[in-house]
């Protein structure tokens, strides 16, 4: 992990490579004198690519919530973001003044769009300003990192959710009823795969360890854990795991591509594959009475899928990071828990933990 210093340094160039319970008194409080129909205000934390051209322009899709604030390292971007979405100076922050929103009533909600390395610390600093946060995935570096974030939301009495924008797409939604349901029988194995050929910056934040936590495993290989979680709705015992490596000079410090197989309570097993050097994109679901699948399952539009029965027939672009956001101020609201709350990130890293230990063991290792 850099120093302090190193880190501030980083923070201020991020654009380089950036691409229920109930609800404590003080919560309660918070709900109850939001007026009706009242959108919540979202700072944006980071600007890099994702939030820039995916998180930002689905603010013209909420109703819910909306753009407003940001909190970026870099000066030029503060006018470019302010003129584009009329966003006023008083709810501009940088990273060294951030913990200052807790004065600013307009914002509501931090979402986290850093790199790994930085999601615990801002989303701590969020929860002790007062505010709700969305991380984004995958949630941190470690499970203990997630179990440090989980509690400092839980001491702010501030909600904490994790960017699966999946589970507010009808595709997925519709994997995860024929599988939980077990519409078509009992599921005897799943063959779940994510992964792109990484063509970008060789010196950009996803290579290194101490930013990124790992590599292909990380990034994409948290999609295809989830998608066997949600379709079973059941969490793993044991993983077997190898790693390949056909670029080392390239992925020096992190893995390449990962293969792995999870064994689910009553005999189901999950074949897993991520990569930063091969280009999948499905979820495969074999039961014993038929068949259901996305052949395009983790991407931001364009999905999909079919079954034994046919094909699927929902909206393939429905704007998954609107549905996800309003999802989240819909909670705050209605004094409602996420149903991708901080403890379904710290799941997915038990696993991803699990992945690690048995790729260096070479066994079958406990999740």
């Amino acid at each position: 992990m850099p120093h302090h210093a190193s880190r501030r340094r980083f923070i201020r160039n991020l654009s380089l490579g950036l691409g229920a319970t109930a609800l404590s008194p003080a919560l309660s409080a918070f709900v109850r004198s939001s007026p009706p129909g009242r959108k919540l205000g979202i700072a944006l934390v980071g600007l890099g690519s994702y939030a820039t051209n995916e998180l930002a322009p689905a603010f013209g899709f909420t109703r819910n919530c909306y753009l407003a604030g940001i909190v970026t390292g870099t000066p030029a971007k503060e006018k470019i973001w302010s003129d584009k979405y009329h966003i006023p100076a008083r709810n501009i922050y940088n990273y060294q003044n951030f913990d200052s929103v807790t004065d600013n009533p307009d914002i509501d909600i931090i979402y986290v769009v850093l790199p790994v390395f930085l999601h615990k610390e801002f989303t701590i600093r969020a929860a002790k300003a007062g505010k709700h946060v969305i991380s984004e995935k995958p949630m941190a570096i470690t499970v203990s990192d997630c179990a440090e974030m989980i509690d400092a939301c839980k001491k702010a009495n501030r909600l904490l959710s994790i960017g699966y924008r999946l589970h507010f797409e009808p595709y997925t939604m519709e994997m995860m009823r024929l599988g939980q349901q077990k519409v078509f029988g009992e599921i005897k194995s799943i063959d779940c795969s994510n992964g792109f050929v990484w063509g970008g910056d060789p010196n950009a934040w996803r290579l290194k360890k101490a930013l990124a936590g790992g590599g292909g495993l990380m990034d994409m290989g948290v999609y295809t854990i989830q998608g066997a979680r949600y379709v079973t709705g059941e969490e793993p015992l044991y993983v077997t795991a190898r790693e390949e490596k056909t670029k080392p000079e390239l992925f020096k410090e992190v893995d390449e591509t990962v293969f792995y197989q999870l064994e689910f309570p009553h005999g189901i097993l999950a074949n897993g594959r991520s990569s930063y050097n091969a280009n999948w994109n499905d979820l495969k679901v074999t039961a014993r009475q038929g068949w259901f699948e996305l052949t395009e399952a983790y991407r931001y539009n364009g999905m999909k899928g079919a079954t034994s029965n046919g094909p699927m027939r929902f909206d393939p672009d429905v704007n998954q990071q609107a549905l996800q956001m309003d999802d989240f101020a819909s909670c705050v609201l209605q004094n409602k828990k996420s149903r991708v709350a901080g403890e379904e990130g710290l799941k997915d890293l038990k696993v991803v933990e699990a992945i690690y230990k048995s790729i260096a063991s070479g066994k079958k290792e406990k999740i």
